[in-house]
């Protein structure tokens, strides 16, 4: 049996729990799953022989020592992201996170230098970054050469009421570091580090329309994997048009942006914003660049087939995705309602860990998203909640 806890039993690591309970019954691999928090109201929902109740401040090295874990799932927030992936290393856990945090990324990247022969480091597993970089290869990977790749991302309400055109549906702190540390990109070749809520774009998808501003993070390991082989790669956070303008407000006008007052801005936004289930997140990837050419059919001669020639090699292709909040049927929660993020950083995640379960990903080392083919996650039993409607 593998043993994997997930720390951290809030929106997202609830629905990773019930959706890797639900996964035990559909691969071979036997895995006992513990789900572990300091706050015993955000564990009272789960039976008592599957949580573990930390304390605070909790030593995480003393707890994986004690209960002999396989694997930690970080679902906490993104400052645990470093004593929790250190513990693991310590312990010869494999460790897997959520974190946008650049800083956090880097640092795990180190760590895992000296892993185990039976440990991998797999951080950014959710949606962006996670399987935004997935879909990106399964775009870029078609090129012989590429100019840009662009990544948009935005999880939104999709009854926006108040004059922010915003409600809360994912980690508060999480947000709030996107939206403040400067953002990785690659500009005429060269890493660059851009201002977050800079460089706003207007578009419209559908009669709708939104706007998509720098944030960090979203890019994840892609300025390393494509350093020297694009132009430009950015990555963007989508919200409807004005939300941008007034959080610039409260960030730099307010200088809610410094250190010392985000855990306000933190307070502020959750005491004023309200939480919504129902939401949508969009998914957009762009690549442009000279595509390869298509093998010849076997059914042509070499002298006529429709071979793309080098005046149509320049194209563009683009991958959307809609994904709507619903309801899932799982063995431990019958027709529970899940939001869009929710299901998108769960089901993500959880492909993860099946593809790791099922040893199809590298046996040790640091792990990037990128290096994960679109085909191997769709195989896996959530990855299909992430395909094309």
């Amino acid at each position: 049996m593998r043993k994997i806890i997930i720390i951290g039993a809030g929106k997202i690591g609830s629905t990773i729990f019930h959706f890797l309970t639900a996964l035990k019954a559909n691969i071979n691999t036997s895995i006992g799953i513990t789900i572990a928090d300091n706050n015993p109201a955000s564990l009272a929902e789960f039976a008592n022989d599957h949580i573990l109740e930390l304390p605070d401040p909790c030593s995480f090295e003393q707890v994986f020592k004690q209960y002999s874990f396989d694997a930690v799932i970080n679902a906490g927030p993104y400052n645990l992201s470093i004593p929790i992936a250190k513990a693991a290393h310590k312990n010869g856990l494999s460790y897997f996170d959520l974190t946008e945090d650049v800083a956090s990324c880097e640092y795990i990247q180190k760590l895992a230098k000296t892993s185990q022969s039976s440990q991998v480091f797999v951080p950014q597993c959710g949606l962006a970054p996670g399987f935004i970089s997935i879909l990106a290869r399964s775009l870029y990977d078609q090129f012989e050469t590429l100019e840009n790749v662009h990544l948009r991302v935005g999880a939104l309400p999709q009854y926006p009421t108040n004059q922010m055109l915003y409600n809360l549906t994912w980690s508060t702190a999480g947000l709030v570091n996107e939206y403040c540390n400067p953002c990785q990109a690659i500009e005429q070749g060269s890493l660059v580090s851009l201002a977050p809520l800079e460089s706003k774009e207007v578009f419209s998808l559908e009669g709708i329309e939104y706007e998509a501003f720098n944030t960090s993070g979203g890019l994840g390991t892609l300025t390393q994997t494509l350093m020297g082989k694009v132009e430009q790669l950015n990555y963007k956070t989508v919200r409807y048009p004005g939300h941008r303008d007034l959080m610039k407000f409260l960030l730099k006008d307010l200088k809610f942006q410094q250190t010392q007052k985000r855990s306000q801005l933190i307070q502020l936004l959750d005491q004023s914003i309200p939480m919504t289930t129902q939401d949508v997140v969009l998914i957009m990837v762009s690549v442009s660049g000279n595509i390869k050419p298509s093998p010849p059919s076997p059914t042509t001669n070499e002298h006529n087939f429709n071979s793309i020639t080098d005046n149509n090699k320049y194209q563009q292709l683009t991958e959307l995705r809609h994904i709507y909040h619903g309801t899932i049927n799982l063995p431990s929660l019958d027709g529970h309602d899940f939001s869009a993020i929710q299901i998108c950083t769960a089901a993500s995640l959880s492909a993860i860990i099946e593809l790791w379960l099922t040893d199809k990903l590298n046996s040790s080392g640091f792990i990037t998203q990128e290096s994960i083919s679109l085909r191997q996650f769709y195989q896996t039993h959530f990855g299909k909640y992430l395909m094309a409607t």
